[in-house]
């Protein structure tokens, strides 16, 4: 195991009963050079690893705050060598919080995916998330990936049949993203009850941590889930917080704004104790 993929068992073998927080912001939002500070603000916040999207033009998973973020950052000239930049800005203050890049094949299908996870590992990026690539595709992918340090990272959703969780099983490493609603980010009502019974049943072939996104709007959402999950990851709410105080009154006032919320967030996770 590389120093790189120990980041991720490191932090979660060190959650003693917490439930881990993981937000997701779009690279190169607001600004592709606040990017780092807004990553360290969230870490100070209580952020435990950070999922950084790639923006991409036509991202089918994500709901219009997403799809927005990523519209403004590639307006901005955030491309996916800029984002491996930024992870290095990142890391020349922070070598301890696991960094996951999540997005689409077509940009890694652009620079070559050998070229990718080389680039990837060297940049310190610790997981990759790949939304269309499924486990039946990306066997290669994910082996290249395990054996540069960087964790093979799978959506797993309420339509998972236990053969494509087994599936999973077999590839991913670090931990499952479970999605937790049927739709894009950011949509629909959190039944959290059906969270949990599908989180039974994913854990009956999956040995590795779980997390929950899609659908955890604040920090009560979060606390419904905390009993039932290793980690929650929050994203639309964060971002369109970030544009709202971007907006307003610059980026400092939306990496302030993020964090302060982050924070509100971590503080009503740590309240909850895990059996």
């Amino acid at each position: 195991m590389t120093a790189s993929n120990l980041r991720l068992a490191n932090c979660f073998g060190a959650l003693s009963g917490r439930t881990a927080l993981i937000p997701y912001v779009t690279a190169g939002d607001p600004l592709a050079g606040s990017t780092p500070a807004l990553m360290h603000a969230l870490v100070t916040a209580g952020a435990d690893v950070i999922e950084l999207g790639v923006p991409f033009s036509d991202p089918m998973a994500d709901g219009p705050v997403i799809q927005q973020a990523g519209e403004r950052a590639i307006a901005a000239g955030v491309s996916l060598t800029r984002v491996l930049e930024l992870v290095v800005e990142f890391r020349r203050q922070d070598a301890n919080t696991p960094v996951v890049l999540m997005g689409y094949a077509n940009p890694i299908e652009c620079m070559g995916r050998d070229a990718f996870v080389q680039r990837a590992a060297q940049a310190g990026v610790d997981g990759v998330l790949v939304v269309d690539y499924t486990p039946e595709e990306s066997a290669d992918f994910a082996a290249a990936l395990t054996a540069a340090g960087v964790d093979p990272i799978y959506l797993l959703a309420p339509t998972s049949t236990e053969s494509r969780m087994d599936q999973v099983a077999r590839l991913a490493r670090g931990y499952v993203y479970y999605v937790s609603l049927k739709g894009v980010t950011g949509a629909g009502y959190l039944d959290t009850d059906d969270v949990a019974r599908h989180l039974t049943t994913i854990r009956r072939h999956v040995s590795i941590p779980v997390g929950v996104g899609f659908g955890i709007r604040d920090a009560a959402s979060a606390a419904r889930l905390a009993p039932h999950t290793d980690a929650v990851v929050i994203g639309s709410k964060l971002i369109q917080i970030i544009e709202e105080a971007s907006r307003r009154d610059g980026p400092q006032a939306a990496i302030d704004a993020a964090a302060a919320w982050l924070a509100e967030v971590r503080q009503a996770l740590d309240h909850i104790q895990k059996g």
